[in-house]
């Protein structure tokens, strides 16, 4: 499923990268049509390369076909960004810090739900413990975007929700998606 592709130039700096330097990244990325091109576009699942991210980041390119997502999701400790190269993505998110550990259920108050559609060309960046989903809601189109994170992903913890409940379902270590 995972095969090397040409990365992008990247500025490699000797300090972390901010998440204006990954958003910048992921757009410039999601620019170039010969990588965007490159990517093997799979009908029933994602299908992704890694790439060299700027500054010692972790960052991959992903294509999303119709009616897939990633489910309830955060970065652990990482800042990121991604931006869409075709199609549209929706991104779920919440605005809330969730505790590190010691809990399976939590109750979410209401008014933490946030919105957003990035079409192609369009991208965001995040700080440490953002909780979100992104979903290709299209019946018939594919999505590609790129994606970085700073520093490498060292986990992701999946959720599941139900209403205002949000379950630890899934704690996940690069060896997982790999």
């Amino acid at each position: 499923m995972s095969q090397p592709l040409p990365t992008p130039v990247a500025t490699h700096g000797s300090s972390a990268p901010t998440v204006a330097e990954l958003l910048d990244f992921v757009r410039r990325s999601a620019a170039d049509e010969d990588l965007i091109a490159s990517l093997p576009l799979d009908p029933e699942g994602r299908t992704w390369v890694h790439l060299e991210g700027p500054g010692g980041s972790e960052a991959w390119l992903i294509a999303w076909p119709p009616g897939t997502g990633t489910g309830w999701h955060d970065h652990a400790e990482s800042i990121g960004a991604f931006a869409t190269a075709s199609g549209e993505l929706k991104e779920n998110s919440l605005a809330v810090r969730l505790p590190a550990s010691g809990w399976r259920t939590l109750e979410l108050n209401e008014g933490v739900d946030r919105e957003r559609r990035l079409g192609a060309g369009q991208g965001r960046a995040f700080g440490t413990h953002h909780v979100h989903e992104v979903l290709n809601e299209s019946p018939a189109e594919h999505a590609v975007s790129v994606h970085a994170y700073y520093p490498p992903l060292p986990l992701i913890r999946r959720f599941s929700r139900s209403g205002a409940v949000l379950r630890l379902e899934q704690v996940e270590r690069p060896a997982d998606w790999q």
